[in-house]
């Protein structure tokens, strides 16, 4: 694979200014000259955070690409560490409105509205941390993930996603995916207790059920909806409500 160039090659520009924070605070469109932007010592022209005025988000990372010129975004919750909003934009000017919204605790639908790269991952803040909106949230933002996949089985991933969020019982727990495999506790992150079976989406159409990690030891079923009712019947009887997890 051929070497990148220099970073003050692609960003000549944000060379000019000693660093990515310089350049997204001299946007004009995002009015950021008081607004605290930093970038660390050993990426200056790579890296860039903006602070925001709400306390349950944390600051909205800005990342330039090594082999093209562009920057993505990414703006997270500060009690889990989960993505609310990202994005990728060769527009500094876009970065830069949407810092400001951010920074300034614009509403996740109105940050997309001043810039159109941002992309909302379909979870949404709970500032008081309530352990059953994060849950909520956290198959919000499942489900939509679901909804955006361009890979071959992505059906049968999204067909697992919604049968499993039809079912109260496992509504009620806070799902987790690795690997395509949906996974269940009874805490929110940061410090998972997994729950119950691991339901998998398998590349032939099928759904399987097991003990562990992606097996089907508890059996493989056609439809999602069996899935679902297999995880659930080997769910632990009378599951407390869930509670944070740390």
């Amino acid at each position: 694979m051929p070497t990148p160039p220099e970073p003050s090659v692609l960003y000549p520009d944000v060379a000019a200014h000693g660093s990515l924070a310089a350049a997204v605070r001299a946007e004009p469109d995002g009015c950021l000259g008081a607004v605290f932007v930093t970038s660390p010592d050993f990426d200056p022209l790579g890296h860039a955070a903006v602070a925001s005025t709400l306390s349950h988000r944390k600051p909205l990372t800005v990342s330039a690409w090594a082999r093209e010129r562009r920057w993505s975004i990414r703006g997270e919750e500060a009690f889990q560490d989960m993505a609310l909003i990202d994005g990728r934009t060769d527009d500094l000017a876009q970065v830069a409105r949407a810092a400001r919204a951010w920074h300034d605790g614009a509403p996740l639908d109105d940050i997309r509205q001043a810039a159109s790269f941002v992309h909302l991952t379909g979870r949404f803040e709970v500032p008081d941390n309530d352990p059953a909106r994060l849950t909520e949230s956290e198959w919000q933002g499942m489900r939509r993930e679901a909804a955006e996949l361009e890979y071959a089985w992505r059906e049968t991933y999204r067909n697992l996603i919604e049968a499993a969020h039809a079912d109260p019982v496992l509504r009620a727990l806070y799902p987790f995916t690795s690997h395509w495999a949906l996974r269940f506790s009874t805490t929110t992150r940061p410090q998972l207790t997994v729950v119950g079976p691991c339901l998998s989406a398998n590349s032939d159409g099928t759904y399987g059920v097991g003990r562990g990690f992606i097996t089907q030891d508890l059996g493989e079923f056609p439809t999602a909806r069996e899935a679902v009712a297999a995880a659930v019947h080997h769910l632990p009887p009378e599951l407390a409500p869930v509670t944070l997890g740390g």
